[in-house]
């Protein structure tokens, strides 16, 4: 059985998402829903990826400049069973009504609430709970990074407090920044804390800073140990959770420069890093409290999650078996 997906959105995330879908052996890329003809338009066309107009309002856009489109968002959920929303956050809510019309499931980012879908995903933490759902939330990229490492050693958990250390904008935004300025989230918690407590129940406290940067995020993270554990331990750990990685400073990895020259170096499309990047000589562990620090590429560490959450959602595969086939076709190394 192949699955039939749509994406409705084709920015940040959605091109990435389609990139994996194309990966995929058991899924079809039916097509993409865009608002405008910008050049990522004329590159799906270029691509031979059908395009769509999310919406009947935006046709007349497409055609003032010739743009040939296959019909209307309508229309590509008459032909799929799943349609991926990577729309702007907020813009998924609006959408449930047109997907909930259609009768065909739906998968949101991290942009939306949690209340949006019956479950919030992160593959390796939850992936049975999004069996068979029609509506799953993939949750944000830090969200997700969070997820990856504090899942490894939940056991191990008694609270923890972790620092957001956010880019200010993706490379290609000219809107948002990067601003010269350090802006401080002061709610606390940030939404990060709470956002992974829909995926694991741990006790977490979470602050974020946004910082003029657009390449990833960095988290500082603290945890205090319900039970003993050894720096050692973690490493091991780490070492053997699928999507993270090590890296050390002494073979050059001295920031978030070097980790996306790596992925570059990797030949990576858009030089995505879908692992979270540890830095080895950051974990530490004193008494009971256990320090470390690692690194979100922001662009991608949420695509694997959306192809293992349309997997499970018509129960294509186990658990293993869905995260090994998409590291897979994706080239991620563990």
């Amino acid at each position: 059985m192949k699955v039939k997906v749509g994406i409705n959105g084709y920015g940040t995330i959605g091109k990435r998402v389609a990139y994996a879908v194309s990966k995929q052996v058991d899924m079809e890329l039916v097509g993409v829903a865009k608002t405008k003809p910008d050049f990522e338009a004329y590159r799906a066309k270029e691509l031979g990826i059908p395009v769509y107009a999310a919406s009947p309002d935006f046709v007349p856009r497409f055609e003032k400049v010739g743009f040939e489109i296959v019909g209307t968002l309508e229309d590509l959920l008459g032909k799929v069973d799943v349609i991926v929303d990577a729309t702007p956050g907020g813009m998924g809510e609006k959408n449930k009504a047109l997907y909930e019309k259609a009768g065909v499931k739906a998968i949101f980012q991290g942009g939306e609430k949690a209340s949006v879908a019956e479950v919030s995903f992160v593959a390796q933490a939850n992936y049975e709970k999004a069996l068979g759902k029609d509506y799953v939330r993939v949750v944000s990229c830090n969200t997700t990074g969070l997820t990856r490492t504090l899942n490894a050693i939940k056991d191990y958990i008694d609270y923890v407090y972790a620092v957001m250390i956010r880019r200010a904008a993706d490379p290609n935004d000219i809107k948002r920044g990067p601003v010269n300025a350090i802006k401080p989230s002061v709610e606390v918690p940030s939404h990060h804390g709470p956002d992974v407590q829909t995926v694991i129940p741990i006790n977490i406290e979470t602050m974020a800073f946004i910082v003029p940067t657009t390449l990833m995020h960095v988290h500082s993270v603290m945890v205090k140990l319900k039970k003993p554990l050894t720096r050692e331990d973690v490493i091991e750990i780490f070492e053997n959770t699928t999507r993270v990685l090590l890296f050390e400073k002494e073979k050059g990895f001295d920031s978030t420069a070097q980790l996306i020259e790596f992925a570059r170096d990797l030949h990576r499309e858009w030089n995505n890093l879908y692992e979270i990047g540890v830095w080895k000589e950051s974990i530490n562990v004193k008494g009971n409290h256990l320090f470390y620090i690692q690194a979100v590429h922001q662009e991608s560490d949420v695509v694997p999650e959306n192809i293992d959450a349309i997997r499970v959602m018509f129960e294509l595969a186990d658990k293993w078996d869905s995260i090994k086939k998409t590291n897979k076709s994706l080239g991620i190394l563990k």
